[in-house]
This record gives structure tokens, C-alpha cells and sequence, in this order.
């Protein structure tokens, strides 16, 4: 048993890596239009890089903990057909919802004083966020995140494509929320973003500013806890 999920989680982990890659190839592509104007192209810095490659470890094993569980039939993961077409898109909203609450609360926390340099600091290393700081997180912070997705397919219903799905629109939003809005392309929606929903313009101002914007995917916990800053 533990010899297979051991080789279970280096598979899971060779996949988060290719993940990584990927997504920072994306964004690197994204940012190369940049107007000349604006500001230089920052390079990831190797203390994100190191930290994410480590994480991604604590991501795998919590993969590799769902599909051992899986074939146990322990998870509430739904396979084959027979399921009404509105549980997909109910799973979807349900767990992006229940994140999103748990991410502000968790995160909230984790600026105190007392867990922030244990937990937390790592994460705010750069003062220039690129894509590989998206998933650069210290071990505990690693392990609180990763303990919360293992959490959801023992809790909710889900089809392995909601489930799918829902991993990689966490992804990519982690991405695009650590990139530089000056060097994303002109025409995307980034005042609307920072309306309702938290993109790199709302984020990137919490890297800036550590004691505001703590959500993850919608406005509405930093707006209804004052910890949106005000506008200007």
C-alpha cells in the first residue's frame, strides 16, 4: 500500500510539475506584447521556483492520498453515467464558493504574527510577483491547502471532470492573479475583474499591501470584512 502511493505521488507530482511549466509558459507568452513603456520584465527568482517545486510534493501526496481512497471506494467521487446534468455545474459552484470562505479565513490567519513568518512568508518573498510565486508556498501553508482539496471529494459529490475542472480553474486563477496587470494585454477586462471578481490589479495589491485583499476568487468577503482598499 505505501509502496504504491509512493509511486502514485511521483507520478501525481511529475504531472504538477508539467502544470507549473505550462502555465508559466502561458503567462510568459501572455506578457511578451507589453508596451514598450512599461515596466521591465522581472524574472521569477529562484527562491519561488525552489519553493514551488517543493510544494508541489505536499500536492501530490494529497493526490495520491484521493486516488488510493478512491479505489477504496471511501470517496464520494461519482463515476459512470446515470447523473442529472445540473450536478457538474452545482459541484463546480459549490466548492468554488466553499473555498473562497475558507481561503479568506485561512489566509486572514495566516498574516497573524505568530504564524506568518512560519507559515506565510514564504509566499510574500518577492515583492514582484510572477507565475511561479502562484504556487510557491511554505510546507505548512502547502499542507493546509492541499488538506482542504483532499476534504472536498470525502464532502461533496463530485464528477471527476467537476472535479478536474475545478483544478485547473484554481490554476490558472492563481496565475493570472500573481501576474503584472501593466503587462497583460490591453483589452482584457481587468477593471471588471477587480469588481466582482480578483484579478492580478486586486491581488497584486496585497503583495504590495499584506494587510488588505485576502480572497481568492470574488471581492465580496474583502468588502463585507473592510478589508478592501478603499478606491481611489
Amino acid at each position: 500500500m505505501l509502496r504504491s502511493l509512493a509511486w502514485v505521488t511521483l507520478g501525481m507530482y511529475a504531472i504538477l510539475v508539467a502544470r507549473t511549466l505550462l502555465l508559466t509558459a502561458v503567462a510568459t507568452a501572455l506578457t511578451a506584447a507589453a508596451p514598450a513603456s512599461g515596466p521591465p520584465r522581472r524574472p521569477p527568482s529562484g527562491h519561488d521556483i525552489r519553493l514551488s517545486l517543493g510544494s508541489s510534493w505536499v500536492f501530490a501526496l494529497g493526490g495520491a492520498v484521493v486516488i488510493q481512497a478512491d479505489g477504496l471506494g471511501l470517496t464520494r467521487l461519482i463515476h459512470g453515467p446515470g447523473s442529472p446534468w445540473w450536478l457538474a455545474p452545482l459541484g463546480f459552484a459549490a466548492v468554488l464558493l466553499l473555498q473562497d470562505g475558507v481561503f479568506y479565513a485561512v489566509h486572514r490567519l495566516l498574516h497573524h504574527r505568530r504564524l506568518y513568518r512560519w507559515l506565510h512568508q514564504g509566499h510574500h518573498h518577492s515583492h514582484h510577483p510572477t507565475a511561479w510565486t502562484a504556487f510557491a508556498f511554505d510546507p505548512g501553508e502547502a499542507l493546509l491547502q492541499a488538506a482542504f482539496l483532499v476534504a472536498v471529494v470525502f464532502l461533496i459529490p463530485l464528477q471527476p471532470a467537476t472535479l478536474l475542472a475545478l483544478l485547473l480553474t484554481m490554476s490558472g486563477w492563481a496565475v493570472l492573479n500573481h501576474l503584472d496587470p501593466e503587462r497583460l494585454p490591453a483589452g482584457m477586462p481587468l477593471a471588471w475583474l477587480d469588481q466582482w471578481l480578483i484579478g492580478p490589479r486586486h491581488h497584486g495589491h496585497h503583495h504590495r499591501r499584506p494587510g488588505l485583499h485576502f480572497g481568492l476568487y470574488f471581492t465580496l468577503w474583502d468588502k463585507l470584512c473592510g478589508t478592501e482598499a478603499p478606491k481611489p
